[in-house]
């Protein structure tokens, strides 16, 4: 696998304090004396990694003109999760609480859904191989550091993966705008995954009838539907309050 590039304060922090073996070199904007910089390069200098001072433009080109916050890592690839990592998974949490996004296809919208999710407390978040944003720069720099403590499991076989879940007593809700009851008057405890569906389509066929339950999000204005990723939010969140 190829080496990888990250950006921003929050997600060099996050392989800092995760797995900082994995810093190869790192390139910091000439002249930044940030407070919230300093630290993190003193730290990154310690461990005896590369630190070149660049101008502007060399990060902008790096980051394809991207909010880098100055700083640009070139990292090794981070672990990567697949289906036989499931019952781990599990067997590793009392009370699971799992995200599964069925393509969700932009960087921006698995970074936010990675940000929430570690937020409140999902112990992995599930995406199909295929049809599924990559864990790209972008999706970390969204994510602020989550993308690198919440375990991104890649699937081969979404529906298949959901049934052996649900042998292992794990309930899966879907959100979909036919469903008959809301978000608010489901029981969102115990052992639980909630599915989510791509910005616009929602969830394929097959994913929505593998789900044992439909919710939807009660909307009463003139937009039919919410971002994935707040929509996401709003959910987890009623899991959370349910869960306390």
């Amino acid at each position: 696998m190829s080496n990888e590039v990250i950006y921003g304060i929050h997600a060099v922090k996050a392989i800092l304090a995760t797995d900082p073996s994995r810093f190869i070199e790192v390139m910091v904007l000439k002249g930044r004396q940030d407070e919230r910089l300093v630290p993190v390069l003193n730290e990154i200098a310690m461990l005896g990694v590369s630190i070149q001072q660049v101008g502007r433009k060399a990060l902008d080109d790096k980051t394809q003109g991207a909010s880098h916050q100055g700083i640009v890592a070139r990292v090794k690839p981070g672990r990567q999760y697949n289906e036989n990592d499931l019952e781990a998974i599990l067997a590793n949490t009392e009370n699971p609480l799992l995200l599964v996004l069925d393509g969700v296809t932009d960087p921006h919208n698995l970074g936010a859904c990675l940000r929430t999710a570690d937020a409140a407390g999902v112990s992995a978040v599930i995406v199909p191989k295929d049809k599924s944003a990559q864990l790209n720069a972008t999706a970390r720099k969204v994510a602020c550091g989550a993308a690198e403590v919440v375990p991104l499991v890649r699937v081969t076989n979404l529906a298949r993966s959901m049934r052996t879940l649900k042998e292992q007593g794990v309930w899966f809700v879907g959100t979909a705008g036919e469903a008959d009851h809301d978000v608010y008057d489901t029981k969102l405890v115990g052992p639980l995954a909630l599915v989510m569906g791509a910005e616009g389509d929602g969830m394929r066929r097959l994913t929505r009838e593998t789900c044992d339950e439909l919710i939807r999000i009660p909307m009463s204005g003139s937009v039919s539907s919410l971002n994935v990723s707040v929509a996401t939010g709003v959910c987890l969140y009623e899991a959370v309050r349910q869960r306390r």
